[in-house]
């Protein structure tokens, strides 16, 4: 592996253990229009998504819930990401990040922070734990009763 390489996948595991003890956006949101529920049975990743949108729009959005880094992380950063998008824009970024993360490839341009889950996809079992907010999110814009799985 290049010193350039090591670098990188340092600087992304920081940045994912930063999400992770330091979550963003972690709270419930009283002003949500639309929420979900996630669950992952393999690790037992529980999640909640609160979303505020209007016409068309994440005007914000937040989470709850427990899991291990790499869930937590991809909780925050999702978050963070898609406030202030625009349905499509919203759609885009969830097929880009389930390319990137099970290893599709696919149109990164647009992936920003996002792209610290390259590596993901080198592990099975974890794209489960990366996938279940998005899952619980699609879930949550869906309006589904059921609660969002990775199974």
């Amino acid at each position: 592996m290049s010193d350039e390489v090591s670098h990188l996948n340092d600087l992304y595991e920081e940045v994912i253990l930063d999400h992770c003890k330091n979550p963003r956006n972690f709270k419930a949101l009283p002003e949500a229009n639309r929420k979900a529920e996630g669950y992952n049975p393999l690790c037992g990743d529980k999640v909640t998504v609160y979303l505020k949108l209007e016409d068309g729009v994440v005007q914000d959005i937040s989470f709850e819930g427990i899991g291990c880094a790499i869930s937590t992380a991809a909780a925050s950063l999702m978050t963070e990401t898609l406030k202030g998008k625009n349905l499509t824009e919203v759609e885009t970024l969830f097929q880009g990040f389930h390319d990137l993360v099970t290893g599709k490839g696919g149109e990164t341009s647009q992936m920003g922070k996002l792209m610290v889950f390259h590596g993901v996809s080198e592990f099975p079992v974890r794209v489960k734990c990366a996938t279940l907010v998005w899952h619980t999110l699609q879930a949550a814009l869906q309006q589904t009763q059921e609660p969002a799985t990775t199974e």
